[in-house]
């Protein structure tokens, strides 16, 4: 896969992955609008019914008090007239009807607000002036009421089923001219909203009050808060005309929160879903960033591998070459040499060779590792013979400096002595001039740790970070100076670790590395 058809997938994957949550946010953001136009369109139902409900009970009560008279009384003016009009003065039996709609003893006011001149701004002119005419009751009668539905019912004693919606009508028009609190109480309204809400699942807490000409009454609780956004109002007490000065006023304390719990469940699994695509998406992209990297790393492992086998196989073909010729299969001691030429460089495949079945073994954890207890020191000095011929070929040196007193651990002999070689190797192959290595051995508390430290290239801060990484190699173009194809210290990290110990790394670019091992001690 080409550089850009990498890039361009990686495009479209998350293009698609933020459409998908651009998406389901419009979704829910229609859903929650679609829940509150839903609960104001209960609430307002409600509102409604309750509206109605107090206006009925209103009229349902006198209605039915004068029902229960008796025939004479039904026939008598003044009984009657004291269930319609407002009477307020018992001990003189007369009769005051008010003129204005809008009283004063509606209102949370007192008279020190008119002793300091509240007047002033015109609260009386919103109030509004009333006039009361004072009746006896037995002129009531008298009083010019017309063919007025009150007249007939005063005349005749009875009410027909025809006549009840006149009768309401007229009993509104009456019933307006009393204060709202002598109308309903806050308890009426409180049980009757309760019950109401409860019907269509609303069980929130709520607060109200009833406003007279945008004015508060005394019809309110004791929570209510005034909120033109927040509030819910509907007209109460209307007359014929559907007009009336009073409006209730509810709102709600925790409003939002049920609104959103209707669709908690729809929230909650819309965002379980989208963390499992984005975590899939995540996944996914690292997969393919891995699958790339380990794609490229192959590709320089095959590169690597053919740049080790090339120089043996030539200088096999070489070695044959040179032995077929008359001339040299003659000469006994050129024989000798080229065959032992041969030998080696077939020992240096198959060593190359080993190495990668080690790696494929301890990847599925094939590679049988039985362990006793052994003398790091004496595996040092096993390794380093293995070794030491190269380095004084080179005019190099290794020196040791074996200060651990205890020195016993538990480890496999073959495999560790190959970690050992081949950690020695790496200092020898990355030391361009004459290889100077220095082995150390320490204890600290309940461990012992070797260090192996050269004086050659280094690394860089890149190179340190993934150095026992299967198959990398820092990269250095096309030149094929360090011989190798990666898997050398990969496979010291696994034996390492399989051994319950640690391998770490401290390298500056020219200046040399030292590797440390971590391995716990026996007693």
């Amino acid at each position: 896969m080409s550089k850009r058809t990498f890039v361009l997938l990686i495009l479209l994957m998350t293009l698609s992955l933020v459409g998908i949550i651009f998406v389901q946010v419009y979704y829910i953001n229609g859903s929650l609008k679609t829940e509150k136009a839903r609960f104001r369109a209960t609430v307002n139902a409600d509102l409604n019914y309750v509206s109605n409900e107090l206006g009925k009970r209103e009229v349902d009560k006198y209605y039915n008090e004068y029902q229960n008279l008796d025939t004479e009384k039904k026939a008598d003016s003044a009984t009657v007239s004291q269930l319609l009009i407002y009477q307020q003065n018992n001990n003189t039996k007369e009769t005051l009807i008010f003129t204005s709609s809008v009283l004063e003893e509606n209102y949370k006011l007192t008279s020190t607000l008119f002793d300091i001149g509240l007047d002033s701004i015109g609260i009386k002119s919103i109030i509004g002036t009333s006039s009361t005419e004072v009746y006896k009751n037995e002129d009531l009668t008298d009083r010019d009421l017309g063919e007025s539905p009150i007249t007939r019912i005063i005349s005749s004693g009875t009410i027909s089923q025809a006549q009840r919606s006149a009768f309401e009508n007229a009993f509104k028009a009456l019933r307006k001219t009393a204060p709202i609190h002598q109308r309903v109480s806050e308890n009426e309204i409180r049980d009757l909203l309760k019950s109401t809400f409860a019907k269509d699942g609303i069980n929130l807490d709520f607060e109200f009050a009833i406003f007279a000409n945008d004015l508060r009454t005394k019809v309110e609780s004791d929570g209510f808060e005034y909120d033109k956004d927040s509030n819910y109002s509907i007209p109460v007490f209307t007359d014929e005309n559907k007009q009336t000065p009073y409006k209730l006023l509810v709102n709600f304390t925790n409003d939002k929160e049920f609104i959103l719990s209707s669709i908690l469940w729809m929230i909650l699994l819309s965002f379980l879903f989208t963390l499992i695509i984005m975590i899939t998406y995540g996944g996914a992209l690292y997969q393919l960033i891995k699958q790339r990297k380990i794609s490229e790393i192959k590709s320089d492992f095959i590169n690597n591998m053919t740049h080790e086998f090339k120089t043996p196989i030539a200088t096999i073909n070489l070695a044959l070459d040179a032995i077929r010729n008359p001339k040299i299969i003659e000469d006994k001691e050129k024989v000798v040499r080229y065959l032992g030429m041969i030998k080696e460089e077939n020992k240096r495949m198959h060593a190359q060779v080993e190495n990668v079945l080690r790696i494929s073994k301890l990847e599925k954890n094939e590679l049988n590792i039985s362990k006793e207890r052994l003398n790091l020191h004496d595996l040092i000095e096993d390794a380093i013979t293995h070794v030491e011929l190269i380095v004084e070929d080179r005019k190099g040196y290794i020196k040791t400096f074996l200060n651990a007193e205890q020195t016993s651990v538990l480890a496999n002999e073959s495999h560790f002595t190959n970690v050992i070689v081949n950690m020695l190797d790496n200092a020898v192959k990355y030391s361009p001039e004459a290889p100077e290595i220095e082995v150390y051995t320490e204890n600290v508390g309940t461990n012992i740790l070797l260090k192996i430290k050269d004086h050659g290239s280094g690394m860089s801060k890149a190179a340190v970070k993934r150095v026992f990484e299967k198959f990398y190699r820092e990269h250095t173009g096309n030149i094929h100076n360090v011989k190798g194809h990666g898997l050398g210290l990969a496979y010291v990290k696994r034996i390492v670790e399989d051994h319950q110990g640690y391998v770490s790394v401290e390298s500056e670019k020219d200046k040399g590395s030292t590797f440390t091992i971590k391995l716990p001690l026996i007693s």
